[in-house]
């Protein structure tokens, strides 16, 4: 053989791999969902969750892989799972939220999620997408730096992950079911307590000995990835004497925050730097609920979750582990905001942004995140009932339709929405003031998506509103897509004035992020990502309530850019979601 032929065949070897290294590994992951008894807070209890475990089990796989996941329903509901923070390039059919883009999986039955990474690196998690499942059925998803690349910080010397949770007495499917039926005057139930990888810990009853346990060497580095699972609740977390440095947030990498406690909101993951340095001995891991709610409402959950690190080592450990005196108070939110406000991207070479400059917006619009009362109009049909609390974007409350928007539009089917949910609010008003006309405190319900072209540049502000004194903190979710938080703020956003402020330099790219009480925030995308996306507030409470959306982002024009044909199988939109509703009929199966 020619050296010449010898250096062809070397070079096509090492685009062999080099191809390889780029496409990434594919996993395949068998998901059995089913009823298992759980006991907490002195009851036990059955829960649907997965491989018989609470929180269900972790996804390990490297930038730019691919997995496969399958998930067998042994349950007595429909439902379905989303990968949160994955972008699923072009492949909108296995994003997962239920009526969105798929109907949900019937029991007895099973579906395959294809799951493409991409840029996406750090932690993220996946969960179920179909009414409240997701307090039950979730887990994380971490993802390490490409095959022969690290991270941008020290290597740790080991990991670990740390899922909080909502726990809820008595079965929650019934309980929510029984609250949505506007008959019954209840409202959607909060947490009993919340819970850190399961357990609610020793300060709560009959939780003692089944506190999570976290041992360590003095000296060391530990990488903890942090996944708010909560259904509603934004979570302070702190571990007592010992300082954090937040390096990660919703899989993308931050310039470091060296902090002695963070806050994240329902929704967001976060990666934390712990440095093992304090003497050793016992130190309690501890969250709570941080409420945006107005000081007066004071029917949260005030639980505090707990988990216990232990030093190794030959000493005397206390009786009790230290508590952190440094974890802030249930309405903290000056220290809520100084934690946000440090939070910037990396902008670097290696991990650079692109954030839509001014010149380069599209489509720009204007959306108020709002509660409301629901009411029926003569239009509205014979099943209309008016609702006493209901949330909107846009004064419109979402309603699912009966057969998923996905499939209506690659079919070009028309009836199950409609594309003209607005840009602008129907009317303008002093948003964040108390008084309001009843033409605020009224929505409608709808099901109307907006319909984005390919490559366009999209700026959002939303706008949080009071009325009826219903002003939170709002984390808004983008599936398909991440976003740049170029700006929030306080009071009525001023379209002349607020855009000066905005950080255009190294703003967090992110895939969930507040609308502030009675503020704004301002973000930035490039809708580069053909197929059906939803949008919502990742509080399940207003995400039941109505406050959602959807973007249709359309091909563009060479194959490449254009959504990927459906699979063989997708689950049929005839699934009961009633959990009143136990046995099954697989006849009444379209």
């Amino acid at each position: 053989m020619t050296p010449v032929k010898i250096l062809v065949l070397v070079s096509l070897i090492l685009q062999f791999f080099i191809s390889q290294l780029a496409q990434g590994e594919v996993h395949f992951y068998d998901f059995v969902v089913k009823e298992k008894n759980f006991t907490g807070l002195c009851e036990s209890k059955s829960m649907l969750v997965v491989n018989d475990s609470f929180p269900g089990p972790e996804i390990r796989v490297h930038k730019g892989d691919t997995v496969y996941v399958n998930v067998y329903n042994q349950g007595n509901y429909g439902f379905t799972i989303h990968w949160h923070g994955i972008k699923q390039p072009r492949n909108p059919w296995f994003d997962g939220p239920e009526y969105v883009t798929q109907c949900p999986i019937p029991p007895g039955t099973n579906f395959t999620y294809q799951v493409l990474l991409t840029k996406e690196e750090g932690t993220l998690w996946w969960h179920a997408h179909s009414d409240w499942t997701r307090a039950s059925v979730h887990g994380a998803i971490l993802v390490l730096p490409a095959v022969g690349t690290t991270y941008p910080f020290p290597q740790p010397d080991e990991e670990e992950v740390i899922v909080v949770g909502s726990w809820y007495k008595g079965n929650l499917k019934a309980r929510v079911d029984e609250a949505m039926d506007p008959e019954n005057g209840e409202t959607l139930p909060q947490s009993d307590a919340y819970t850190i990888n399961g357990q609610p810990g020793d300060l709560l009853p009959c939780s003692n000995a089944t506190t999570w346990r976290r041992k360590v060497d003095y000296g060391k580095t530990y990488l903890l990835r942090i996944v708010n699972a909560n259904i509603d609740g934004e979570f302070f977390f702190a571990i007592a004497d010992h300082n954090l440095t937040a390096v990660g947030l919703d899989g993308a990498y931050i310039k470091p925050i060296r902090t002695s406690y963070i806050v994240t909101s329902p929704g967001q993951t976060m990666d934390v730097l712990l440095y093992a340095n304090s003497i050793p001995g016992l130190y309690y891991m501890a969250g709570r609920e941080y409420s945006s709610n107005d000081p007066a409402d004071t029917g949260f959950d005030h639980a505090v979750a707990t988990a216990i690190l232990i030093y190794n080592g030959n000493y005397t450990p206390p009786e009790f582990p230290l508590f952190p005196c440094n974890l802030p108070t249930y309405l903290n939110e000056a220290a809520a905001l100084n934690f946000t406000n440090q939070i910037r991207s990396l902008a670097t070479l290696q991990y650079p942004i692109n954030v839509p400059q001014e010149n380069d917006i599209t489509t720009r619009m204007f959306i108020t995140a709002s509660i409301n009362s629901l009411y029926c109009s003569q239009d509205s049909g014979p099943d209309c009932l008016n609702i006493r609390v209901a949330t909107s974007v846009n004064n419109l409350s979402w309603v699912n339709p009966s057969t998923d928007i996905l499939q209506s539009y690659y079919r070009n089917l028309s009836g199950d929405y409609s594309t003209d949910f607005p840009d602008q609010p129907p009317n303008y008003y002093n948003f964040t003031d108390e008084s309001y006309s009843i033409d605020q405190v009224l929505t409608v319900q709808a099901t109307k998506v907006k319909v984005l072209n390919y490559n366009e540049s999209v700026e959002i502000v939303f706008q949080g509103t009071n009325v009826i004194k219903g002003s939170v903190n709002h984390p808004m979710h983008l599936h398909g897509h991440s976003f740049y938080v170029v700006g929030y703020g306080f009071g009525n956003f001023d379209n002349e004035t607020d855009p000066k402020g905005f950080n255009l330099v190294d703003p967090p790219e992110v895939s969930t992020f507040i609308v502030p009480k009675n503020g704004w925030l301002a973000i930035r995308f490039t809708a580069n990502n053909p197929g059906v996306w939803f949008w919502h507030c990742h509080m399940d409470r207003h995400l039941t309530w109505g406050m959602e959306s959807a973007f249709i982002v359309k091909n563009g024009g060479t194959a490449q850019t254009s959504m990927l044909d459906p699979p063989p199988y997708m689950p049929p939109c005839s699934v009961p979601l009633d959990s009143r509703i136990q046995n099954y009929d697989d006849n009444k199966m379209e």
